[in-house]
């Protein structure tokens, strides 16, 4: 029953947020109950489809842009002869590559078809070295992904439109074009070392590579001061999180359960994300707090499945997304600092 002198009409971030949550959790529950090969890729991308465009994509788009992630990922395919046989000028390769990919998406680009491009130069040329078929099986992992994206993406549309004549968001303010290459380099040098870590055991580690390449897209936002709360704080928080998921989806395991659970977690984090319960952290901490909770809490559905130690696999999981983290800090502290010598010698 609404209260006299309330109003029960939502704005466009309320829907916003419901959409955002909903989609999430859907498109989860979908990929795990279908069984598809990597089933937290289709999550991720639904909820960077979400926070990223305010409107249903259409069919025609939705194919368009599943071909450009075939293609973009393609790439790493061409690559795997190349570090096979000449490693030293692969990786060489690869890291010119990542400079470009960044510098395109930092210029302007679209952000999906850079994820793309980095995904196709760093998860499926690691996999393609230890097995061609797990490689491939990656990218037809990525765009069962999309697919199941786009169609809940629409779904969720429909179930939470935004009102008429709804603003569209700010767009971001451009980069200044001196600082795209410093930044694109910066990027560049964290998703670097994850990608030389899974050349060592693609399988173990291509969840790393994922969560590197979030730290380096949100880096591009990121300077020395706030490194550390913006990065390290959100994997350390989606860490506490994922344990607290985990802990209650245990309490009853069911498909259902886990699309409540992420439910209600979403609806938390959109809620912050869309400033409807303001903090003083960015929704760039809040995107990235939940993109590394579904990889996180997809891995550990994956190890019980198979029979692996959940905690264990977690704590190193865990511990290898801290490190990583770590390193990321410190590239954004030195490359920073550099910048601020070279402006203080030219003054």
């Amino acid at each position: 029953m609404p209260i006299k002198g309330m109003s029960t009409r939502r704005t466009p971030r309320d829907q916003r947020a419901l959409r955002l949550a909903t989609g999430t959790a859907l498109s989860l529950t979908a990929s795990f109950g279908l069984g598809l090969p990597i089933p937290f890729m289709a999550p991720v991308l639904c909820l960077l489809l979400l926070a990223s465009v305010n409107r249903p994509l259409p069919f025609k788009a939705g194919l368009v842009l599943a071909l450009a992630a075939l293609l973009t990922t393609g790439i790493g395919l061409l690559l795997i002869p190349v570090l096979r046989y000449y490693p030293i000028s692969g990786v060489l390769l690869i890291s010119v590559g990542l400079f470009l990919a960044f510098r395109f998406g930092l210029r302007g680009g679209n952000t999906l078809i850079m994820t793309f491009l980095v995904i196709g130069l760093t998860m499926i040329s690691s996999a393609g070295i230890a097995e061609f078929d797990l490689a491939a099986m990656v990218i037809g992992a990525l765009v069962k992904g999309l697919l199941l994206a786009v169609v809940v993406v629409a779904f969720s549309h429909g179930l939470f439109p935004d009102p008429p004549n709804a603003p569209s968001p700010p767009a971001a303010p451009p980069l200044p074009a001196e600082e795209v290459s410093r930044i694109a380099l910066r990027a560049t040098l964290i998703v670097l070392p994850a990608f030389l870590l899974a050349l060592i055991d693609p399988a173990g580690y291509l969840p790393i590579i994922l969560k590197a390449v979030g730290l380096g897209q949100q880096s591009s936002t990121t300077n020395a001061r706030i490194a550390g709360r913006e990065l390290l704080g959100s994997t350390l928080l989606a860490g506490l999180l994922a344990i607290l998921f985990w802990s209650a989806l245990s309490l009853f395991v069911h498909l259902w359960m886990f699309f409540l659970w992420m439910l209600l977690f979403g609806l938390v984090m959109a809620r912050k994300l869309y400033a409807l319960s303001p903090t003083r952290f960015t929704p760039g901490f809040w995107l990235n707090t939940l993109i590394t909770l579904i990889i996180l809490l997809g891995q550990s559905v994956q190890d019980s499945a198979a029979g692996k130690d959940v905690y264990t696999a977690f704590a190193i999981r865990m511990g290898l997304f801290i490190l990583v983290t770590l390193y990321a800090c410190l590239m954004v502290h030195l490359l920073d600092q550099r910048r601020q010598n070279d402006v203080q010698g030219l003054t």
